[in-house]
């Protein structure tokens, strides 16, 4: 994938008058730090003269979208903030749940996240997903049509067209969504939605109208089916169904607790 140029102001290292900034970093942002600045206590960084409080922390690895706020001496100030020799900033992480407008919030996945897509779609979020699209057309999506841009790719983070978006923490798709749920609590409405298309919803069929499209197995022991609007596609609980009741079960609990 493309990356953007970001500022990088001379990070780890004071400036020519031996004097720059240090950065606080809560734990749950140090893991974007490198690896030589993750262990307890403050980060040093360099001042250029020119750069924003905004480009120090994402050229320290942080993206700005898991930033909640920024102070510096314990006043708040914003990513613009142009920084001076001897500040002491701390950096806070976005406070759950994030509540992005429009409500309820609708996503966009990058191309390595097709499983988490179809668990968030059988759970009935609104979840845009192509497996062949670029980072330009992900940030284009996400920004005409207000989807926050759910990513691993810290560098698409940091594009600074970008309106919104978030990392997804986990390397699997069960602990991806239940990072997702826990920062954005979307409502649920399982068994709604296509996994294929994400089209919704998903109405009721009588047997007759899809029998040709079922196999003879089929259509002898399930007499329930669903289709989708969009793309035609027929459902009904096969045997993979315990599997998928399973994520519907343990999405809802997790989003009851959260209540």
């Amino acid at each position: 994938m493309d990356r953007p140029h970001v500022n990088e102001p001379g990070v780890g290292l004071p400036n020519e008058s031996g004097v720059g900034l240090l950065v606080f970093f809560p734990d749950e942002l140090r893991l974007f730090l490198p690896a030589r600045c993750r262990g307890a206590g403050p980060v040093p960084a360099g001042l250029d003269g020119t750069s924003s409080l905004g480009h120090v922390v994402e050229a320290l690895g942080v993206p700005l979208t898991e930033v909640g706020s920024l102070c510096v001496g314990g006043r708040a100030v914003d990513p613009a903030y142009r920084p001076r020799p001897g500040d002491r900033v701390t950096v806070r992480p976005v406070r759950r749940p994030q509540r992005p407008r429009p409500e309820p919030p609708r996503f966009v996945l990058d191309v390595h996240l097709g499983a988490l897509a179809r668990q968030l779609r059988l759970l009935g979020v609104d979840t845009a997903y192509r497996n062949d699209m670029g980072d330009a057309e992900l940030v284009a999506q996400a920004n005409a049509e207000r989807r926050v841009l759910l990513t691993r790719d810290r560098g698409l983070l940091r594009r600074r067209s970008l309106w919104l978006g978030a990392y997804v923490h986990g390397a699997d798709p069960d602990r991806q969504l239940a990072d997702v749920l826990d920062r954005f609590e979307p409502p649920l409405a399982p068994w709604t939605r296509c996994t294929v298309c994400n089209a919704a919803p998903l109405t009721e069929v009588r047997k007759s109208e899809v029998a040709p499209l079922l196999a003879p197995g089929t259509r002898r022991t399930h007499e329930s089916f669903t289709r989708c609007p969009g793309c035609g596609r027929v459902y009904w609980r096969g045997a993979h169904s315990r599997r998928l009741e399973r994520i519907v079960a343990t999405a809802r609990h997790r989003t009851t607790d959260q209540r």
